[in-house]
């Protein structure tokens, strides 16, 4: 082999090693994976759903509320401990580019005045036409990038009278690096995220 020819290999090999990853949510679920782009601009949400997936907080939760046409949500149900335990609000981010469109990830909260979030809790919006009657009172912080026929099929699945899945459709959530050429094909609107 040529010198030149052995010099693009090792050329090409330090550059596919060298290649940016970033840090994606994952959920597993009985219906399949979700992939979440998670926004700078909420870098105190970001942060805190990575630090609860690296902690494994949701893998024994599940998605809890079910709505058609509204939101997939999930981690901890609507009980006082889950909205009034300090170790686990957040003060709002409100970013006015981040409004509810379909497969928006945002923080859930209670009617608090603070508006803050509960973080052991998200939701996914379902509904194609968005939710932009939630914008500037829940925070979004992400969109998924992979899978909403996975939350398109839990949504609508068997529930009972308060939304809650009849059979448990289970949480696994991780934080995963993708390299950015992958990114690139799963969403092609990152390069507008990274500004």
């Amino acid at each position: 082999m040529k010198k030149p020819a052995i010099l693009f290999i090792i050329l090409f090999a330090i550059s596919c090693a060298s290649e940016k990853t970033y840090d994606i949510g994952q959920i597993k679920t009985p219906k399949g994976e979700i992939l979440l782009w998670l926004y700078n601009e909420t870098p105190n949400h970001k942060k805190s759903f990575i630090e609860l997936a690296n902690s494994g907080y949701w893998d024994s939760l599940s998605f809890n509320r079910v709505i058609p046409n509204f939101v997939a949500q999930g981690g901890c149900p609507d009980t006082p401990e889950g909205f009034n335990d300090p170790e686990y609000l957040l003060e709002p981010e409100f970013v006015d580019s981040l409004t509810h469109t379909y497969g928006t990830l945002g923080a859930g909260r209670d009617g608090n005045a603070k508006k803050l979030s509960a973080r052991c809790q998200f939701y996914i919006v379902q509904n194609k036409d968005g939710l932009h009657r939630l914008d500037g009172d829940y925070t979004v912080f992400g969109k998924v990038i992979k899978g909403m026929n996975v939350i398109d099929a839990i949504v609508n699945v068997e529930r009972d009278t308060i939304d809650e899945p009849l059979s448990k459709i289970t949480l696994d959530v991780n934080i995963i690096l993708i390299k950015e050429t992958e990114l690139k094909k799963l969403y092609p609107e990152f390069q507008k995220q990274l500004k």
